[in-house]
Order: structure tokens, then sequence, then C-alpha cells
């Protein structure tokens, strides 16, 4: 069969236009198809670091815009299994223009010293650990956060409340690099509680809580959530990364749409190779009457045209993925800022493996039809064919 390859290799060239047009077709397809997989991958698939194995977050079962008792810190601080607790308040709210999405960022308050142990894989000098517990106003950045807007210790960053009613006025006293929090400000939660109404001053986002061992993990959710199972204000207690999704489905059922998007794009390359598959076979129904009348067997000409097929399909993915390992990398910096997980978006192996079986796929079905009418067609009506 070996031997048929260079015959094979030649079809492909013989109109270069509709070559040409099908391989850039099928490149693009398979460039968003790999992106689509890669966001999928990233997003539901990711592997948790070691920190995250030990990380839980309650929060209100039906909602993150529901808030929590404060009082529940304390409780969760007693279960068998804990290690450290710390108030996680979202702020939110405005720095610089909001009508920018490049400004915006996570904004959290903390309680600096149980924040501290429970961010297990976060690295800043001790100075600034210091200063961070001790500033009342204080605050860390990220350092993507620096090379983002230039911060530096020192700097003066004012945040204006839109979900809540102050202003908070805060300095930077250190940069952190940590892999589980990118594009983020940490402040002091007393400084926020202080300025806030007394009715809104019990209530809080969401509890975070660091384990002893990733054993007692699903014991401590499990507890906490047995615990105020019948109260007003029932929770959830999920991974770091289960949280971190909990964002994403604010956007709706991404999911699904992701799936929605690989499946319609798969459809659409094996309706338009089809087509040219079609076309191709067509014009030479002529020359397989001659290739019959020289010997050559139905199952070999059927080989034929199908690999014919299956190599355009394999050159046009393999331009596919060398496009989408460029488009992730940028779609990846753009995403972060709203979605934590795209932060190093990537081609994996496994995503590469899946794009190319998909384009030998779509290949061998879409000439499947085409090469089995050209093989069982008599002699000579394949000779009397006029086109």
């Amino acid at each position: 069969m070996l031997r048929y390859l260079p015959l094979t290799f030649k079809n492909t060239l013989r109109n270069p236009r509709r070559t040409i047009l099908t391989i850039a077709n099928m490149a693009v397809s398979l460039c968003l198809l790999s992106v689509m997989i890669a966001m999928y991958h990233a997003l539901f698939f990711s592997q948790e670091t070691p920190g995250q194995a030990l990380r839980l977050v309650v929060r209100h079962r039906v909602s993150l815009a529901q808030p929590i008792p404060v009082a529940y810190e304390a409780k969760i601080r007693a279960l068998p299994g804990v290690k450290e607790v710390s108030i996680w308040q979202w702020f939110g709210g405005t720095y610089k223009d909001n009508r920018d999405p490049k400004n915006f960022f996570a904004r959290m308050g903390v309680e600096p010293k149980a924040f501290m142990t429970i961010r297990t894989q976060m690295e800043m000098p001790e100075d600034q650990r210091r200063a961070f517990i001790t500033d009342r106003t204080g605050c860390v950045v990220s350092s993507d956060l620096v090379d983002k807007f230039h911060f530096k210790v020192g700097d003066r960053i004012t945040l204006l409340g839109d979900i809540y009613p102050v202003n908070l006025e805060l300095k930077v006293v250190g940069i952190f690099k940590d892999p589980d929090a990118i594009q983020t400000l940490f402040f002091n939660y007393d400084y926020l509680r202080d300025a806030l109404p007394l009715a809104r001053r019990n209530y809080v986002s969401v509890i975070a809580v660091l384990a002893n061992s990733t054993e007692d993990v699903p014991r401590i959710a499990k507890a906490a959530d047995a615990m105020f199972a019948n109260s007003a204000w029932p929770t959830r207690s999920e991974s770091e990364q289960q949280f971190a999704l909990s964002f994403v489905s604010f956007i709706g059922n991404i999911k699904l749409f992701l799936l929605s998007i690989c499946a319609a794009v798969t459809f659409t390359i094996l309706l338009v190779s089809g087509n040219t598959v079609a076309m191709s076979v067509r014009e030479r129904i002529r020359e397989v009457g001659i290739m019959k009348t020289l010997g050559y067997a139905n199952n070999l000409i059927l080989s034929l045209i199908i690999g014919e097929a299956i190599t355009i399909a394999l050159t046009g993915g393999a331009m596919g993925l060398l496009l989408a390992a460029a488009v992730t990398d940028f779609v990846g910096k753009i995403g972060q800022n709203f979605i934590g997980q795209l932060h190093g978006l990537s081609l994996t192996p496994l995503t590469a493996i899946i794009c190319l079986a998909v384009a030998a796929f779509v290949g061998a079905v879409s000439s499947l039809v085409p090469a089995w009418n050209a093989a069982r067609t008599d002699i000579l009506d394949s000779l009397r064919y006029s086109g």
C-alpha cells in the first residue's frame, strides 16, 4: 500500500486552488476547535495545585451574591481537621475608570495573619508580611498586577465603592507571587468593616478554610454544610478550584456553550470537506474507469480517495494547531482578567491529539460516500461519463 503514497500526494495537487482553500478552511476550523477544547480543559479538568488541594471555600448555598454570617467563622474553626480560617470579602469597586476592562481585577478583604497562613504558596518578603498585618490601610498586590499597572511599595490606590457605600484609600505594602491568585489585590477586612454601616458588618461573602491534610478536606466540607443546613443561611463548601468556576457560571452554562461550538465546528467542516471531495471525485470518474481497466481493484481505488482526503484534512489540522498555539496564548492573556483559570492557557498534547483525530475523522467520513460510489461504478459507465 505504501507504494501508492506518491500517487495519493500527487492527486491532492490536481486542483491547487481547491486544495489550498480546503486546507485553509480546515486550518481555521481546527484552530477554533483547538482553542475551545483548550479552554474547556483549562476550566474543568485542570489539576489542583498543592495549595488548592488543602483549601476550601464556604459560601451561601444559593449564590455568591448571598452573604453568610460572620459568626460562621468561629464555628468552622472548631471543626476537626481545620488548621486555619479567614474571612474573604469581595469588595468590587472602581479603580480609575470602570468602563475600561483593563482596570478590572479582584479586590478582596481578608484577615491578614490568617490569610497568609492559608495561602501556603504565597511568596512575599517577611518585612512586607509584617507590614500587611500591622498597617490597617495596607494592601498587597500580585506580581502580575505590578507588571500591568506598575505598582510599587508605597503607592496609594483608591477604590471607589459600588457594592458597598464606602471608598477605600489603600497603601501598597507588599508584592506577592502566588500561582493560585492572579490579578488580585488583598486588603485588611477590618478597614472595610469599620467603614460599613452597622447593619452590614455581620455578613461576609465567603470563608476560606485551610485543612490539616487532603483527607480532612471532604470531612470538613460535609461537616460544615451539615452544621448550617437548617439555618437561614445554608452553605455550600467546595474546593478553591470549584469556587473559582462559580464566577464563570455568571456568564451562563459555559460548558454547554463550549461543547456546542465544538460540535458546530466539526459538523461544518464535515459538510465543507464532503462537498469538496465529492466535486473532486466527480471530475475523475473517467480516470477511475481507466484505473479499473488497468487492473486497480475497487478496494484500492476506495483507499486512494479516502487517503487523499485524510492527507488534506491532516495538513489543515496541523496548520490549525500551529495557529491555535498562538491564539490560545493571546486568549489566555486577555481572558485571565475575567476568568483566572485561563491564566497560562496553552495547547496540551491531549488537545493536539484530539484535534488531529477529528481532522482524520472528518477526512475519512466526508470522503467515504464519494469514494464508495466511485469504486463501485462500472468500467463502461465510468468511461462514458462526460462530467
